[in-house]
């Protein structure tokens, strides 16, 4: 039986996952922060029938987000899919103007490096193994430059990586994809306080069709990316 690890496992975008994986027999691992939110999720998701378990840490911190892939490995074996998918950071709204070299930093922590020592963490096992995925969920900032979201200086680096790392890999039958979204996921904290992601409608998605999405790319393993941003043209 095969492992997702989801790392940001939320109400929305990660319990959709943890379903839609779940329903092709893999195990769910749900990594974030709040414990008791983790356990509610995996209760839930055992009603279904699907085996999964809460891990947490915060993943701007790279020791912690490590520490719970040993948990992981111990409670359910090597992962096969690495899911990563944070929280918005406090600075992903910020405006480059108002950029400093300690709110860079964050950024970088949570959008490059955690992810970047969780692939050095978990590839080993894939390459040895002959198959594994890797995917990253972002904001459409990580493609598209906007004046409110400095934070897509940090998603752009993890995007360039992504695509260099399925470039690389898929010889070796490793994929690793991302997921563009330019729109509130349903169901999200984001989407429940839409004015505060600027003024006029913003679209919103729902979260199992993004889930779908993510299912498809690593069945598939036909492109590096998939993109949802409507009303942005790319």
């Amino acid at each position: 039986m095969k492992t997702i690890a989801i790392f940001g496992a939320g109400p929305a975008l990660g319990l959709a996952l943890a379903r839609r994986f779940g329903r092709e027999g893999f195990r769910v691992a749900l990594v974030a922060r709040d414990a008791s939110r983790l356990d509610a999720m995996a209760g839930g998701l055992a009603s279904e029938g699907v085996e999964a378990a809460g891990f947490p840490a915060d993943l701007a911190d790279r020791a912690a987000a490590l520490s719970a892939v040993d948990a992981i490995d111990a409670r359910f074996g090597p992962v096969d899919v690495l899911e990563y998918s944070p929280t918005p950071g406090q600075h992903l709204r910020s405006s480059p103007s108002e950029l400093d070299v300690a709110a860079a930093a964050a950024l970088l922590e949570l959008y490059v490096l955690t992810p970047v020592a969780l692939v050095r963490r978990m590839l080993p096992g894939m390459l040895e193994r002959g198959d594994g995925g890797l995917l990253f969920s972002m904001g459409a900032a990580a493609k598209y430059p906007m004046p409110r979201f400095a934070g897509g200086m940090a998603l752009s680096g993890l995007r360039n990586y992504v695509h260099s790392l399925n470039a690389e890999l898929q010889p070796k039958n490793v994929y690793a994809g991302t997921l563009v979204i330019g729109a509130l996921i349903e169901g999200s904290a984001a989407a429940r306080n839409p004015s505060a992601w600027g003024s006029g409608q913003v679209p919103v998605v729902a979260a199992g069709d993004l889930a779908q999405i993510c299912w498809d790319m690593y069945l598939k393993r036909d492109r590096a990316e998939e993109q949802v941003t409507p009303g942005l043209v790319g």
